[in-house]
């Protein structure tokens, strides 16, 4: 079993762990407060968090079910799908590409942002040389990790980068944002600490019609300034019970789905089922640590795994537990974190820490898993989403042979423009058909075309490791690619076109608007930007139309 100090697995000091701790709890006594910042000349960070939300509205908003809402990619240019998103497809069809997020909690920061100084004083940390670390506890975690998105946005070039590290906080943005992140590298600057039985990560894994009039009823209990705080008689009433079990029952249901889809499940009930049932779009991102409660650390960056964890550890572990039991202690975990990290027997100084990604799993007896209440059931689920990553893997590997494969196949293909650029052109030669070695460049041309058509299909599938189309290689030879090839492509497009444009929808080939969108991205360029080189024929044949 790998085991190592959770410090050197996250890569941040355990002091800045506990700091982050103490003062995202001390920013539920500020509810007026839109954050606090905390730094001293004597500390090379800055801290900033937010205080949650106790109000329905606070969580959700909006007509959508669950409170989800298309991402600002004014303010969050990155979180969408390079390859799959095209600004000029309609809303239903850029929604596929798009990153989602809470409604609520995105409004929040948009208010922050514009109406508090907090730009000013993250910008004055910089200049004092000071990492940045957002944190927070319930909401003011799922705050906190989307100011954190804003910072690496607006800030990539910041010495010493940012961290976000929450303790109990809701998910916050669907799986493109997670797969942004991923593909931005950004994914390890995110923390989340997840107490077993705390409710309120799993919140928005409901939507809000089933939950909403015991959640009324229940969010009292979090608020600090309600009489109701911490109620006993609250945490121990009907809707408390019915408001677990509303939340564990759509968590399950959205799990089931998702496990099945990772095991390559194709049952065509299950669409079904999905047509008239209304399943979260949430998912995790970042790193994610389960407190198993007697001092035992999980630690989860795969993004399936955390969302199954989530969902099973907070199941009924045995016939004996009693659910109003098991209700009552899903609220009141919520306020777990002191102790867990700040009390005498820290977590933190035990260093009972175990790295998912590097434990054997098995269907039989586990101590950290055991501890996580997660079953035969749950295990071959975290197999699944294992299984899941590794595939993706497995595809880069296989396309990545395949490319190496007809090297020689392009070397072909420069060969011909070479020869043609002294003989009349490589555009006409191509165009016109006219010998032998036009025929075979044709041929070369349908076998590249193939290639990349079979990656760009799994780009669509999200069947590609997330940091593919962020990965300089594959950037490099996609642009190799499309320079070399797309003329010729333009040039068989015109001797069959009848009339129609290239550059129309239907006209251009998805294998080069896809690569000339990775280029663009990490040029960071304008869409459209890196087209005129490959796309040069396109235009002179229109212009000879006029």
């Amino acid at each position: 079993m790998y085991v190592q100090r959770l410090g050197e697995m996250l890569k941040i000091s355990e002091e800045n762990l506990k700091t982050s701790c103490s003062l995202s709890l001390k920013a539920q006594n500020f509810p007026d407060e839109q954050f606090l910042v905390e730094k001293s000349p004597a500390s090379s960070h800055a801290f900033f968090s937010f205080p949650g939300s106790w109000s329905v509205d606070g969580w959700y908003s909006g007509d959508k079910a669950f409170g989800e809402k298309v991402i600002n990619l004014e303010l969050f240019p990155s979180m969408r799908s390079i390859g799959n998103y095209d600004k000029d497809d309609k809303p239903e069809d850029q929604e596929f590409a798009t990153g989602f997020v809470n409604q609520a909690f995105l409004h929040r920061l948009e208010h922050v942002l514009k109406t508090s100084q907090l730009v000013n004083q993250v910008e004055a940390a910089l200049n004092e040389q000071k990492s940045i670390i957002f944190t927070g506890h319930s909401t003011g975690g799922a705050i906190a990790a989307l100011a954190t998105i804003w910072f690496l946005q607006n800030y990539p070039n910041a010495n010493n980068g940012a961290f976000c590290v929450t303790f109990g906080s809701p998910l916050v943005g669907n799986h493109i944002i997670s797969h942004a992140l991923r593909r931005e590298k950004w994914s390890q600057c995110f923390i989340h600490f997840v107490m077993r039985y705390d409710i309120v990560p799993r919140i928005l894994l409901a939507p809000l019609t089933p939950i909403q009039q015991q959640f009324e009823k229940v969010l009292p209990f979090f608020n600090p300034t309600s009489p109701n705080f911490k109620s006993e008689v609250l945490g121990a009433s009907p809707e408390a019970l019915h408001f677990y079990a509303n939340v564990i029952r759509n968590a399950s249901s959205l799990t089931s789905h998702v496990a099945f889809q990772l095991m390559g499940n194709t049952n065509l009930l299950l669409d079904t089922v999905r047509h008239f049932t209304k399943l979260s779009p949430y998912k995790p991102f970042g790193t994610y640590v389960f407190c198993t409660g007697n001092g035992k650390l999980v630690v989860l960056k795969n993004p399936e795994a955390v969302l199954q964890t989530l969902s099973y550890s907070c199941l009924l572990s045995s016939e004996t537990e009693h659910a109003a039991a098991i209700a009552h202690k899903c609220l009141n975990e919520h306020f777990g974190y002191e102790k867990e990290f700040l009390g005498d027997e820290s977590s933190l100084d035990m260093q009972n820490v175990v790295d998912f990604d590097k434990l054997e799993l098995l269907l039989g007896s586990d101590g950290y898993l055991d501890d996580l209440g997660l079953g035969v059931r749950a295990r071959l689920s975290l197999c699944a989403a294992k299984k899941f990553e590794e595939k993706k893997q497995e595809n880069e590997k296989s396309v990545a042979s395949k490319v190496e494969a007809f090297k020689d196949v392009m070397k072909k293909l420069e060969d011909y423009r070479d020869f043609c650029k002294e003989n009349g052109g490589y555009y006409q030669a191509f165009k016109i058909q006219g010998e032998k070695k036009d025929f075979d460049a044709n041929v070369n041309r349908l076998v590249l075309a193939g290639i990349w058509d079979e990656i760009i299909e799994m780009l669509k599938r999200y069947a590609l490791p997330d940091e593919f189309e962020g990965t300089y290689k594959w950037i490099e030879l996609g642009t190799k690619f499309r320079d070399l090839v797309e003329p010729l492509d333009i040039a068989n497009y015109y001797r069959h076109a009848k009339g129609r444009r290239y550059m129309d929808k239907g006209g251009r080939p998805k294998r080069y608007k896809y690569t000339q969108r990775w280029l663009e991205h990490h040029l960071k360029l304008q869409p459209g930007a890196c087209g005129k080189s490959s796309c040069f024929w396109a235009e002179e044949e229109e212009s000879l139309k006029q």
